[in-house]
Formats: structure tokens, C-alpha cells, sequence
């Protein structure tokens, strides 16, 4: 599909001056907690670094700089169902590019996938063969970013966004196939393309291989799944266990059981916004202790301004409620649940207590989670976090395209 041959009118990203104004009367009269006895950090995030952040938003981030940036790319604003749905899009450049739509997570926004777009779309211009490009389309997820807001459909969540994805990539921009790769929320939006969809893609590639009834249940919620810790367990073992629960169970609990409340403070204060989500972007990524490792400040400024101007902490919280509220059904009976051929990558930092990353492959394909999935390229990677396509891109992109190569 050519430029002339594409159905919509681009629109650049603009976020006006009166609410780039409003955030920064709302940073400079914040009202502090005393956040008194956290020097190491145990009630959360810490005063002073949180502050320094601000201080660097309110007086040295450019947001312009970072639309700019952003701009580089072409951007549309669609309605796909009735849903406000924006997303990014760089034509590829090769004899017979593969459409491919990329599904962000929380707390992501489009722009996480920033870092791959360009190889993707391009791979002659980053060393690779131009047979590998693919037509890039990167949607921020309804909810989130500038796909808001979101009033009349309030039970929004990953099956939901599905539909709405393979809506948007067939009737609308007119692809008779395509590819679907995510993380996070993202990889279950994808894994519920490749079971729902499955024989209009030529395939899925995802940060993590969740079952997609995940969210069903009545203690979704729990991480642990209320399971208690054995007491054998080598106390190495038992200290990753409690690690891991440390950094993914209020972040469940909350978003799964009442998103809403959180959100009175975390809509209204930019600041509040900025350490929930900070704090995630902290714990869930391999920074080996500091942050700017992988996250320069303009970069979690850009993303963070990214949620505050749209108003969408809310509705991109309240998705794992939904998860729950509204469960997965299976749309067949055919095994494995996703058929489509499926590409995973795993990262070192988010592997199980007790398993090493020369032994995660063979691990997961001992757990339940692998029948679930048609895999076709299982790859662990010692380096990288949470925010995978972020923190390591390059491998990334050669496990995506590892996936598709010889599925077009």
C-alpha cells in the first residue's frame, strides 16, 4: 500500500498550549507528603528523586522537542467502531512489506515502540535485508494516550481491543493479512488475535505467553493466586519469590479491584501520576539500580506527558478490571487455544524464581502456559525488562523477524 493508496489524512500530533499550561500551574503547586524514614525506598517511591524529576519537568522538559520527534512518524485519529483510536504509522520499504500492528502495555504508551519502528519498516537502512520490512502501524490503545477519551464505552479491555484491531487492519485499511506483535496488555490483545483471528494472520510474536483467562476469576486479583510460599524453598529462591510478588501485587490489586478511587488523585495531580506510574517503570525494567539506565528523564517525561494530556491514567488503569469484570471466552474449541504461529521472547529480568535464562525455554514449555500457543520461535535473552522492545530493541526486532521469515 503506497502513501497515495492510504484510506485516511494524516494528523500530527498537537497538544494545545492552554493544557501544557494548566500541567505546569498543577507541577509547581503541588503539595508535598513528608515521606519522612524512606530513605531506602520501602513505603515507594522516594521524595527527593521523585521531586528532582518534577523539577525537571516544570523547568528543563520540552515537550515540543518530543512532538517533534514524535511527528517524525505520520499519525491518524480514526474511529474504529465508534472508539476514538489513534495510531503511528511508517510505511515499509522493501518489495513486499507485511502489515504488522504493535500492542503496547501498561504503563506503555505508543511511543515505547519507538525504538524498532524504523528497522522494522526499513531494514535495509539498519543493516538487514529489505525482504524483512514490514508496514508498521502502532496504535495507542483505546484508553490510552491519544486513543481518549473513552466515554461511551466504559467496559473496554484486551478481547475488546482485538476485535477492534482486526476491524482497523482489514475493513479499514484494507489488508487481507497481517502480522500482530504486543507486549504485556498488548501480548494479550495479540495471543487474542492469533486465537480469534488466526487464520488472517500470518503470525504473532509477544514479550510474555500468558493463558488469555488470565483475568477470570475471582481472585485475579492475587497475584500469587493465593498459593503460600513452600517452606523448603532455598532461601535464594524464596527471596526472588517474595521480590516478584513485591513488584506486581498492588499494581494487580488496585487496577483490578478499584482503579476508579486511584484515579480521583492520579487524574488530578500530575504528580501523583507521575510516582505510580514511575514507580512501575522503576521496578519492571533491568536498570541495574538506576532508572536513567533505560529511561533518560525526557524520555519518562515524554511518556508521562503522553498520559497526563489526554486525562487517560483512568481508563488505561481501569482495562484490568475489565479484564475481570468482562472475562475471556474462547471464540473455538480447537487446540492450541492460539493457532496462529507464534514468535516469543523472554528477558532475564522476568524470569521465575529459581529458573536461570539458559534454562527458561525449556521451562516454559513445561508449564500449562504452552499448549496454549502454536509456538514457532521460543527465544531467552539474559538483558532486558519489562519493556522489552524498549530496553532491547535490536534483539527484539531479530526475534520478531525470526517469526515471520518465510510467513509472508
Amino acid at each position: 500500500m503506497s502513501h497515495a493508496e492510504f484510506p485516511f489524512k494524516a494528523s500530527p500530533i498537537h497538544v494545545s498550549e492552554e493544557v501544557l499550561n494548566d500541567l505546569n500551574r498543577r507541577l509547581t503547586s503541588v503539595r508535598w507528603p513528608l515521606d519522612a524514614g524512606n530513605e531506602d525506598g520501602y513505603y515507594g517511591v522516594r521524595r527527593d528523586e521523585l521531586k528532582a524529576l518534577v523539577d525537571y519537568w516544570i523547568h528543563e522538559f520540552d515537550w515540543r522537542k518530543s512532538e517533534q520527534a514524535i511527528n517524525a512518524y505520520e499519525h491518524y485519529q480514526v474511529q474504529v467502531n465508534g472508539v476514538p483510536v489513534h495510531f503511528m504509522r511508517k510505511p515499509g520499504v522493501g518489495p513486499n512489506p507485511v502489515p504488522l500492528i504493535l500492542s503496547h502495555g501498561w504503563p506503555w504508551t505508543f511511543w515505547h515502540w519507538s525504538k524498532v519502528v524504523d528497522p522494522l519498516a526499513d531494514p535495509r537502512a539498519h543493516g538487514g535485508d529489505p525482504a524483512d520490512a514490514f508496514d508498521v502501524i502502532v496504535p495507542s490503545l483505546p484508553g490510552f494516550g491519544f486513543s481518549a477519551p473513552l466515554p461511551d464505552h466504559p467496559d473496554m479491555n484486551f478481547w475488546k481491543m482485538a476485535d477492534l484491531w482486526h476491524t482497523l487492519m482489514t475493513d479499514m485499511l484494507g489488508y487481507e493479512k497481517y502480522a500482530a506483535a504486543g507486549c504485556d496488555v498488548g501480548a494479550l490483545v495479540t495471543g487474542q488475535l492469533g486465537h480469534k483471528y488466526g487464520a488472517e494472520l500470518y503470525g504473532i510474536h509477544i514479550g510474555s505467553a500468558l493463558k488469555l483467562d488470565f483475568f477470570n476469576g475471582e481472585r485475579a486479583w492475587d497475584y500469587a493466586g493465593g498459593r503460600p510460599i513452600p517452606e523448603d524453598l532455598p532461601e535464594e529462591i524464596r527471596n526472588q519469590l517474595l521480590e516478584l510478588d513485591r513488584r506486581f501485587a498492588s499494581h494487580l490489586a488496585v487496577h483490578v479491584l478499584d482503579p476508579g478511587t486511584l484515579a480521583y488523585g492520579l487524574s488530578d495531580s500530575p504528580v501523583g501520576m507521575l510516582a505510580w506510574i514511575l514507580e512501575r517503570w522503576i521496578k519492571w525494567s533491568d536498570n541495574k539500580g538506576s532508572i536513567e539506565q533505560v529511561f533518560s528523564k525526557d524520555d519518562l517525561l515524554t511518556h508521562a506527558t503522553i498520559f497526563w494530556v489526554n486525562n487517560a491514567i483512568e481508563t488505561s488503569m481501569r482495562v484490568y478490571a475489565n479484564n475481570n469484570r468482562y472475562p475471556w471466552e474462547p471464540s473455538h474449541s480447537r487446540q492450541p487455544v492460539i493457532e496462529a504461529p507464534t514468535g516469543i521472547t523472554f528477558v532475564g529480568y522476568e524470569n521465575p524464581p529459581g529458573v536461570t535464562t539458559d534454562q527458561r525455554v525449556e521451562h516454559f514449555l513445561k508449564t500449562d502456559r504452552a499448549a496454549w500457543y502454536n509456538h514457532v520461535n521460543i527465544t531467552a535473552h539474559e538483558e532486558g525488562g519489562h519493556f522489552i522492545p524498549w530496553e532491547v530493541p535490536e534483539l527484539w526486532v531479530q526475534d520478531l523477524r525470526r517469526t515471520f521469515h518465510g510467513r509472508r
